[in-house]
């Protein structure tokens, strides 16, 4: 298994739509963000 030891860069674009969540956040925050970034974009 691969462990990530460095936060996510915004240019990555395979990690892009985590680099706005918080170091240390369990699932349902990922989520919640994952979830209001996609209602973001259907507006």
């Amino acid at each position: 298994m691969t462990e990530m030891t460095t936060k996510p860069k915004a240019d990555d674009p395979e990690r892009a739509h985590l680099a706005d969540v918080e170091d240390g956040c369990g699932c349902t925050e990922i989520w919640e963000h994952m979830s209001e970034a996609r209602d973001e974009a259907d507006d």
